[in-house]
């Protein structure tokens, strides 16, 4: 006998519970759910040391995931730029989990206290989205195309690869 709910039009309620389409709906729902959350993508650390330079990398930069071979080659010309680069590195991180800094707050607390390691948030920034480690006659040009400053950029601009004119023509004043 079949009946019909009350404020309903013509529904039946004489058909039977289907747990399959019970179990399809949970999970479309379920995945549908987790796709809203912003997982941080898995990345292999080798190294400790570089592992803690690819997690700091992402707080400072506002990353999730980073190009793993990007971050060795910028990991590799800071430690050999800076010699305490690595143990620096280390610090800073434990500094920002046990004091849980805000990473936006991050530069002007190490500025405030006068900290050791107050370069080090930029020179990592500016490695990570210039491409480039030191300055002067120092610095040293690690990533172009695939320094952040391009990537952010790279679905309406494409940096160029190549010089307009000859060797040292961009060091002349243009005719007017």
């Amino acid at each position: 006998m079949a009946t019909n709910l009350p404020g309903s039009i013509g529904t039946r309620c004489d058909s039977p519970v289907d747990p399959s389409r019970r179990r399809l709906l949970a999970g479309l729902l379920t995945a549908y759910t987790a796709s809203l959350i912003p997982w941080a993508l898995a990345q292999p650390a080798p190294h400790a040391d570089r592992g803690a330079f690819t997690a700091l990398s992402a707080i400072l930069v506002g990353r999730q995931a980073l190009d793993a071979a990007q971050a060795t080659r910028l990991y590799d010309a800071l430690a050999a730029a800076h010699p305490n680069f690595p143990a620096d590195v280390q610090a800073l991180l434990a500094l920002i989990n046990e004091r849980h800094i805000d990473p936006l707050q991050l530069q002007g607390v190490l500025d405030g206290e006068h900290s050791p390691l107050a370069p080090l948030p930029r020179q990592i920034v500016s490695a990570w989205c210039l491409g480039v480690i030191g300055s002067g006659e120092g610095a040293r040009c690690v990533a172009y195309e695939t320094a952040l400053n391009a990537v952010i950029v790279a679905d309406v601009l494409k940096p160029p690869t190549y010089a307009y004119g000859s060797y040292g023509s961009w060091a002349a004043k243009p005719n007017t």
